[in-house]
């Protein structure tokens, strides 16, 4: 009777752990979009975000690497994006041309974003990212 009676008690206590609401929103971690296509289309893929650590497209992600054409960052962070594996140019001479750096919000098409000397298109490029709290 004992046993039975601890039985009962412990799956009372894992029914009500397990039916507690848990707000998924505050436990989730932040998430970068990245899509094969402009305008959010083709595959999209959403990573976890990792604050200071590089993400190389491959994996899971290997889909995704040298076809990345519609971006969403989000809120409060800043990303940059490489064109080769290991968050590094491949031409650190032209690092301008091999790197981007983008904050938080929506980015339908990489063929004219902001670079560091004026407009770049890296429409299919990134191989690697790492985001950063701002």
């Amino acid at each position: 009777m004992f046993a039975k009676a601890s039985l009962l008690v412990a799956l009372t206590t894992a029914l009500s752990v397990m039916a507690s609401p848990i707000n998924a929103v505050e436990n989730a971690s932040p998430t970068i979009t990245l899509c094969t296509a402009a305008q959010f289309a083709g595959i999209c893929v959403r990573p976890a975000v990792v604050s200071e650590s590089c993400t190389n497209l491959v994996g899971g992600l290997t889909t995704l690497n040298e076809e990345v054409s519609s971006i969403v960052v989000p809120a409060g962070f800043i990303c940059t994006f490489f064109d080769a594996f290991g968050c590094t140019t491949s031409d650190p001479a032209n690092s301008d041309q091999d790197e981007v750096g983008l904050v938080g919000g929506s980015y339908p098409s990489l063929k004219s974003v902001s670079g560091i000397n004026g407009p770049l298109n890296f429409d299919d490029k990134t191989s690697s990212f790492i985001c950063s709290p701002l």
